[in-house]
């Protein structure tokens, strides 16, 4: 019943992390990239456009590894889920393999192997191939340390395991002989408010005999505890390894082996290399030359000299996380960074661009009150964001994109009175208030405290990396944000008024110096206990909820003077509560998205209050719809309908049209991804993902009518049986034509009247379907057909299940005579005027109608609808003319051929040459009329330059100038048109005269002959 609802890209074309990047030697310009939530990219050309090449296949969008078998390109393996253990990484969901390059894939088992860091394909034999499994992100489990499989997946063995909580994070195989690998193996776990980092059971690990058995390496590598390893082998010289080795100083740094492990020598120790080890810790030798290899840290660093020395390798985006050489060509390479994968054809000098992957990792998404609205985020390892939600065009597509101060981490709230004016977010409660017009910055952060390398326990304020800011709906002078206790603002961020206490568990064994015990990472990601989700009540003023990160929901009456503990019974300890959403429709309805995945937990829960919080219940049972492992991000209660709810999962979209007594899929087009926050704005749902950017559903209202067709069924196949429907329109606005388009820009909005129909199978072919559109009183304004009855139009669709069809609001246009160039002219029908309408869908005896309103653009309002009608009738006069000008067009091209034909057969037939001589006066003597009415000589768009354009090219100049402004005609434009209307007479009077004359003495002749008279075409 909406299966032709779709979503539209709005960008950032910004690329997102990517933690996986390999290529094809024999196919220089090909290179693949595995991202961290926008699944599996490849490109063709060197970086110039990347396309996805995972969706519709791939059941989990993070990426840990990419790897092409080297005997045969086309079989391609892929591990999900990235072994960039941040406190946001998403577990994944096993391995695929592709046999066609990417075209399609087949899932290949491990399932539950949770962090997939490397894989590696045997050199002669595309079926043996070898996964580093790192295993759960956020627990113990089985399914980690190496696997192998000696048919493509079809079966694997585990051959390198040392307990449930170590697991692979590197391999790296001697390619003259594959029996020969090598596996770093790691102790890596994450909780809500720590990364527990190393462990004596990790270390270098090493097989002979292709993982039947393995040995774990010493002769000079630090023993004892030891981090994140990153391995590699020299192509160039397999007895040479290094090794980035994560330990306690003075034991960390780069380690290298020329003797194939059996002893190492540290000539390295930067910090540059190491540091945030657990995050990073990569190295690659090139293949071609055994005295040069690279690591990965925040930068891209080169060493010539076999590791000791290092240089910095500028690359478009920091923070990299792989490298491939070609080792056909070690100049050309691809790496992955936190801003996607970019090319180097010149050995890093230089890189193709970040700006073509729609692969940002957004948190919160919002909106603005102006018109077109504009959509606000925060892109992880990168910056805030300002996208329009419609283009009006420009010299690119990025440059109505702008930051709004804050990073990477942050909650925007928009200044409800100056939609200029933004507060956004940043690391351990840094706030900023940027007003763009002017240029102004501040920091009004509440807590102005460096709190890098404190424990959390020891902070007055505990300010978590995603911290909430918002406005109160009754006050727009009155700002929200929250630590563990919620604050309150009404000067811009000036002062702070603390209006809570603690409202968390301030549970202190949750609350140390995130990290260890090898090395702290203190960023505000793993802060613990607090208040993760903040919103006043749109009814009542000072009606306050907050949600916390460790499992409490608290109520306010009284605008923060006392507090009340409402969390849900059953509500697990640590679960976080993600969203919460107060209904529009009625006070105390409450909706709460808790999300438990950081403690390994994965069900679903979205509780639902309608008494505040008094009683809860819980939506989401496993069975209902949402799989019971999508945990959930987001739920949001259309504001249009009660009961109709979107809920956003780590894996989608889902829908319940029963007030989340069921659920089911409402993915649509968007691809599988996280689907991190949405916001219901005016008839669209904006929706925000970890990994794909951001996308707009245009026009909810067909749901609308869905919910009420419903009656509480939940079910969409419990809708009566219908023959078809056609949905109510929501209404549009008449807005000038803009945008531009491309492989790197936006999509636009439908520009003009999106009509959704549905019918419930396809009509016979010899079935009329017709979509009619007419004003109040119901006189046509245009009709479409399922069969166009012109060139001019557009077909009608008309397929079993959901259809869709814009009328772009004009009239009928014209139809162009064979041979006529319109050049610099427009041929369309003018543009309706803003108000009401109806929309007739018809299907052989059926047929619905809906009424549709237009509305003015609100940017416009000095222009007034009087104006607007003047522009329409204006319109409609130059088409009347052009109309009359073609026409003519047409009569002369009839009789000069028929004359012509005419001439000819009489000659033919033994009448003599005389009829063929009058045809041919006849021809010259219309010529004179014709080349006048329009440019005979141009045959293609840019002939005009060479030959002067005629009347018809002259009007239809005019027109174009008039149809697409919005306002009243210009007084030229209106004296224009009267000049050419006065030659257009002038033209069809002489027209006239000669079919009173010179044709009517032929037509005689014919007729004096026998041979048939010319006969003028209809309308002319």
């Amino acid at each position: 019943m909406f299966s032709a609802m779709e979503f539209r890209l709005i960008g950032p074309f910004r690329g997102g992390r990517s933690t996986a990047v390999t290529g094809i030697p024999g196919e220089p310009l090909t290179f693949f990239q595995g991202t961290t939530g926008g699944g599996v990219w490849r490109t063709t050309d060197a970086g110039e456009r990347w396309e996805n090449i995972s969706d519709g296949f791939f059941e989990v969008s993070s990426i840990g590894a990419v790897e092409v078998a080297a005997s045969d390109p086309n079989v391609v393996y892929v591990g999900t889920g990235s072994a960039g253990i941040r406190g946001n990484v998403q577990d994944g969901r096993g391995v695929y393999r592709s046999t066609d390059a990417g075209d399609s894939w087949d899932f290949k088992g491990l399932p539950d192997a949770g962090l997939i860091g490397r894989i590696r394909v045997h050199p002669s034999d595309p079926d043996r191939v070898y996964v580093a499994a790192l295993g759960h992100a956020f627990g113990k489990n089985e399914e980690r340390g190496v696997f192998r499989s000696l048919d493509g997946g079809e079966s694997w063995e585990k051959v390198l395991f040392a307990n449930d909580s170590v697991g692979a994070v590197d391999l790296a195989m001697n390619p003259e002989n594959p029996r020969v690998l090598y596996a770093g193996m790691w102790r890596a776990e994450r909780k809500p408010w720590t990364l527990i980092d190393a462990s004596e059971d990790g270390g270098i690990y090493k097989t002979t005999d292709g993982g039947d058995s393995w040995e774990k390496l010493a002769g000079g590598l630090p023993q004892g505890l030891t981090g994140r390893i990153g391995v590699t082998v020299s192509p160039a010289n397999p007895d040479r390894v290094w090794a980035i080795v994560s330990a306690h100083d003075p034991d960390g740094g780069v380690y290298r082996s020329d003797d194939a492990g059996k002893s190492w020598t540290k000539v390295n120790r930067d910090r540059r290399l190491r540091q945030r080890h657990w995050y990073y810790s990569h190295i690659v030798a090139d293949p071609g030359d055994e005295n040069t290899v690279y690591a990965m840290n925040t930068g891209l660093y080169r060493s010539i000299d076999a590791g000791t020395t290092w240089e910095g390798i500028s690359v478009p985006h920091g923070d990299v996380h792989d490298l491939w050489v070609n080792p056909e060509n070690p100049g050309f390479m691809v790496v992955g960074n936190d801003g996607g994968a970019q090319v180097s054809l010149t050995a890093g000098d230089s890189w193709s661009t970040l700006l073509n992957q729609p692969t940002a990792e957004l948190y919160r998404v919002t909106t603005d009150n102006r018109f077109p609205y504009r959509v606000y985020a925060a892109q992880q390892d990168n910056s805030t964001i300002s996208l329009p939600s419609r283009s009006s065009g420009g010299l690119t597509p990025y440059e109505e994109w702008y930051g709004v101060g804050g990073c990477e981490s942050g909650h925007i709230a928009v200044d409800p009175q100056d939609p200029d004016v933004y507060y956004a977010g940043c690391y351990n409660g840094m706030l900023d208030r940027v007003n763009r017009r002017t240029g102004e910055s501040r920091q009004v952060m509440p807590a102005p405290v460096l709190v890098d390398g404190v424990a959390p326990k020891d902070l007055a304020d505990r300010f978590q990396w995603n911290f909430p800011i918002v406005f109160s709906p009754h006050d727009p002078n009155t700002l929200y944000t929250a630590s563990q206790r919620v604050m309150k603002s009404t000067n811009q961020g000036m002062s702070w008024e603390v209006i809570s206490p603690d409202l968390t568990t301030d549970d202190e064994s949750k609350q140390p110096l995130p990290g260890g015990p090898l090395q702290h990472d203190h960023t505000s990601v793993e802060v613990y206990t607090t208040v993760f989700s903040l919103v006043e009540s749109p009814h009542t003023a000072g009606v306050l909820w907050a949600g916390t990160d460790d499992g409490r929901v608290q109520i306010s009456m009284n605008g923060g003077g006392d507090w009340e503990d409402v969390t849900p019974e059953g509500l697990p300890v640590d679960g976080t509560v993600n969203t919460l959403e107060v209904s529009a429709h009625q006070p105390g309805r409450v909706f709460l998205a808790v999300q438990r995945y950081r403690m390994d937990d994965y069900r679903p829960m979205i509780y639902r209050t309608d008494d505040y919080g008094q009683s809860w219940d819980l939506l989401t049972s496993g069975t209902n719809g949402i799989p019971g492992n999508h945990p959930v991000r987001v739920v949001r209660e259309d504001p249009g309908r009660r009961g109709l709810l979107y809920a956003g999962t780590d894996f989608g979209l889902f829908i319940s049209f029963d007030d989340g007594a069921h659920w089911q899929t409402f993915r649509q087009n968007l691809p599988v991804t996280q689907i991190s926050d949405m916001q219901v704005k005016e008839q669209d749902l904006v929706v925000a993902t970890h990994g794909r950017s951001i996308w707009i559903l245009d026009d909810l209202t067909p749901l609308h009518q869905l919910a009420d067709e419903l009656n509480g069924s939940g079910e969409t196949g419990d809708v009566n049986e219908t023959e078809a429907l056609l949905y109510r329109p929501g209404f549009t606005y008449r807005l000038q034509r803009a945008g531009r388009g491309g492989a790197r820009a936006m999509q636009n909005p439908p520009n003009g009247a999106l009509i959704r129909y549905y019918l419930a199978e396809e009509p016979e072919d010899d079935t009329e379907v017709t979509l009619t559109f007419a004003d109040r009183q119901g006189v046509e304004v245009r009709t479409f057909h399922r069969e166009p009855e012109s060139e001019e139009d557009r077909k009608l669709p008309a397929e079993a299940g959901m259809n869709e069809f814009v009328w772009d609001l004009t009239y009928p246009g014209l139809e162009t005579p064979e041979g006529v160039l319109n050049y610099m002219g427009y041929n369309g029908g003018p543009t309706v005027v803003p108000g009401e309408y109806q929309v007739t869908l018809t299907a052989g005896d059926w047929s619905q109608t809906q009424p549709l309103t237009v509305r003015k653009d609100p940017r416009l309002s000095h222009v007034t609808d009087a104006q607007l009608q003047e522009q329409r009738d204006l319109g409609f006069r130059i088409r009347q003319r052009m109309e009359e000008g073609y026409a003519a067009i047409e009569t002369i091209q009839a009789v000069r051929e028929q004359a012509k034909a005419l001439g000819e057969r009489a000659e033919k037939g033994g009448f003599g040459d005389e009829l063929e001589e009058m045809a041919d006066s006849l021809a010259s003597t219309l010529e004179i009329i014709e080349v006048e009415l329009y440019q005979t000589k141009a045959e293609s768009g840019q002939d005009m330059i060479n030959f002067p354009p005629q009347l018809v090219n002259q009007f239809g100049y005019v027109y174009g100038m008039l149809a697409p402004a919005y306002g009243q005609p210009t007084a030229q434009e209106l004296a224009r048109v009267s000049e050419l209307e006065e030659e257009l007479a002038m033209l069809r009077g002489g027209l006239q005269a000669i079919l009173d004359t010179d044709l009517a003495a032929f037509n005689a002749k014919v007729e004096e002959l026998g041979v048939g008279p010319v006969v003028l075409p209809r309308g002319g």
